[in-house]
C-alpha cells in the first residue's frame, strides 16, 4: 500500500476505534498473518514469509465495524475479518494486504433468555468462554469443535462449524436463530431470532458459511440446551468399514446418539490399538448418549443390539470415554506435522449413505498414490449420511517437493470426492485451501453466489480470494 494512502487510512480508522486499537507493528501483523492452515504453518517453519495486512484493527462494537467498512469501501481497501485464528483452511490470511479486522474485543454476552433458551452474544466470544458461561446457568451450547479453546462464535458461523456432538445437537447453522451483520458499505442488517418462519428465504443462511466475503457477522442469537443428566459412552469394534457403516445407518433408524465416530483400520491402529487390545484390521465405533438415565438406557441398549447383530464386538465405554477426555489433543501440532518438511492435513467431506463408502475408498486410493499416509474416521453422522475425515501426512526432502505433493494430494482427493458424489467440506469451510474447487463443487449454483457477491460487495473488498470469490487484480 502506498505510504500516503496508508497514513490517510490510519488517521481515519484511528478516529473511529482510537489509536490504541490500530496497529501496524510487525509483531502484530505477522502474528495475524496465518491461522491453523497446515500449509501456512509449514511455510513459516521453512522460513517463508506470508502476506501481511497493512494494519490490524480491533473494533469494539457493531457501530465501529460499520464505520471501518464505510472507510474501506470508499477507499477500496481489502478487509479480512479474523476471530480466533483457529481455522484450518487459510480463510483469514490477508492475501491482498489492507485491513485485518480482528474481532477479539467483541466478546460480550448481551442477553440470556431463559424462557426461550436463547443467548445473544458478540461474535468475538471464544467458544470455551461461552460454554463455561452457560454451564453456570445449567445449559450447554452443544457445540464442541476440537478448536473450542481457540475459536469464536463468529468463526463458527462464518465456516458452518460442526462440533463432535452434532449428531444430536446439530451444527452451527442449526443452532443459529438470528444474526447481525455489517455489509461492505457499512450498512447493518438484522434477522429476527425466531425458531422458524415463512417470510421469504431465510436470509441469515446467506451469511452462515460466507467466510467474511459478503459481510462481517457482529452478533448472533443461539440456541442453548439443558445440561444432560448424564453422558454415557459405548465402544464397538467391527471387522471392516462396511459393517460399521451398516450399523450406524441402522442405529439412526431407531435412536439418535450424541456421539458417533467410526475409525477405519489405520486410524484405529494409530489412536485406539495403543491403549486397547484391538484386533489388527478392526474398525472402532465410538458412541455417546446424552439424556436422562432412562433415555440413555433405551438409546444405548438399542445401539448395542444393532451393533452386535452386524458383527460388532463390545469394548464397553473405554475407547469412547478415553477419546472424549483427549478430544482436543489432535488440534495441536505433533511430531507428524512438525518434523522436517512434513505436512499433515484433513479433507473433511460429507455424503449421503448411498455414496459415503464409495467416496471413502476413491479418496483413499487417490491420496495414497502420492505416497501419503492416509487414515480416516467417519464422524458427525446423521440420519441421512455423514462426514469423513480423510487425514493425510506426507514428509518430503525439501520444501518445493512438499508443497507440490501437498497440492496434488488435495487436487486428487477432492476430485475423487466430487466424482463419487460427495461435497468437499463438512465443517472446516473453504478458505484458500479449497477456493479453486468451489465452483466445481457447487456447479451451476455457483453463478448465483457470484451474482450475490457482486451486489453486496461491488468493489470486492470483503475477504477477496476466499470461497472462490473476489480475486483482485
Amino acid at each position: 500500500m502506498d505510504s500516503k494512502i496508508k497514513t490517510r487510512l490510519m488517521k481515519r480508522i484511528e478516529s473511529i476505534v482510537g489509536p490504541e486499537n490500530v496497529t501496524v507493528h510487525e509483531t502484530d501483523t505477522v502474528l495475524n498473518a496465518h491461522d491453523a492452515w497446515p500449509l501456512s504453518e509449514a511455510k513459516i517453519r521453512a522460513g517463508e514469509s506470508l502476506p501481511l495486512a497493512d494494519l490490524v484493527v480491533f473494533p469494539a462494537s457493531t457501530g465501529e465495524v460499520a464505520e471501518v467498512l464505510k472507510v474501506a469501501n470508499e477507499m477500496e481497501i481489502p478487509v479480512t475479518p479474523v476471530g480466533g485464528g483457529a481455522g484450518t483452511c487459510g480463510g483469514t490470511l490477508p492475501i491482498y494486504g489492507g485491513i485485518q479486522l480482528d474481532l477479539k474485543r467483541m466478546d460480550k454476552i448481551l442477553n440470556i433468555d431463559h424462557e426461550s433458551m436463547l443467548i445473544t452474544v458478540q461474535s468475538g466470544i471464544v467458544g470455551i468462554d461461552l460454554e463455561e458461561a452457560v454451564n453456570r446457568h445449567g445449559y450447554t451450547m452443544g457445540h464442541t469443535p476440537t478448536s473450542l479453546r481457540a475459536s469464536n462464535v463468529g468463526g463458527f458461523i462464518a465456516t458452518r462449524s460442526g462440533g463432535s456432538l452434532s449428531s444430536l445437537y446439530g451444527k452451527i447453522e442449526d443452532l443459529t436463530l438470528g444474526l447481525e451483520t455489517v455489509l461492505a458499505d457499512g450498512s447493518v442488517i438484522r434477522t429476527k431470532a425466531v425458531p422458524r418462519h415463512s417470510v421469504g428465504p431465510d436470509l441469515k443462511q446467506l451469511f452462515i458459511g460466507s467466510e467474511g466475503t459478503l459481510g462481517v457477522i457482529t452478533e448472533a442469537t443461539l440456541r442453548m440446551f439443558p445440561i444432560p443428566d448424564e453422558r454415557r459412552f459405548r465402544s464397538m469394534a467391527f471387522p471392516d468399514v462396511h459393517s460399521g457403516l451398516t450399523a450406524i445407518r441402522e442405529i439412526f433408524r431407531h435412536v439418535t446418539p450424541s456421539l458417533v465416530r467410526l475409525y477405519d483400520p489405520e486410524d484405529t491402529a494409530m489412536f485406539v490399538a495403543n491403549h486397547f487390545d484391538v484386533d489388527e484390521g478392526d474398525c472402532m465405533l465410538m458412541l455417546g448418549f446424552d439424556g436422562t438415565p432412562a433415555e440413555n438406557d433405551l438409546s444405548e441398549s438399542k445401539s448395542v443390539e444393532v451393533c452386535l447383530s452386524k458383527g460388532g464386538k463390545d469394548f464397553g465405554e473405554g475407547p469412547s470415554k478415553r477419546w472424549w477426555e483427549h478430544r482436543y489433543d489432535m488440534y495441536y501440532p505433533n511430531r507428524l506435522t512438525t518434523s522436517g518438511y512434513a505436512i499433515g492435513d484433513t479433507i473433511d467431506i460429507v455424503a449421503t449413505y448411498d455414496k459415503l463408502e464409495n467416496v471413502y475408498y476413491a479418496m483413499k486410493k487417490a491420496m495414497e498414490e502420492h505416497d501419503a499416509i492416509v487414515m480416516s474416521h467417519f464422524s458427525h453422522m446423521y440420519q441421512n449420511g455423514g462426514s469423513i475425515y480423510m487425514i493425510f501426512f506426507t514428509n518430503q526432502p525439501d520444501a518445493e517437493t512438499a508443497w507440490a505433493t501437498y497440492r496434488r494430494i488435495w487436487d486428487d482427493g477432492v476430485a475423487a470426492c466430487l466424482r463419487e458424489g460427495g461435497t468437499m467440506s463438512h465443517q472446516h469451510g473453504v478458505g484458500l485451501s479449497r477456493t479453486t474447487y468451489t465452483e466445481g463443487d457447487m456447479g451451476s449454483a455457483f453463478d448465483v453466489l457470484r451474482r450475490i457477491k457482486k451486489v453486496l460487495d461491488p468493489k470486492g473488498i470483503m475477504n477477496p480470494g476466499k470461497l472462490g470469490l473476489g480475486v483482485r487484480d
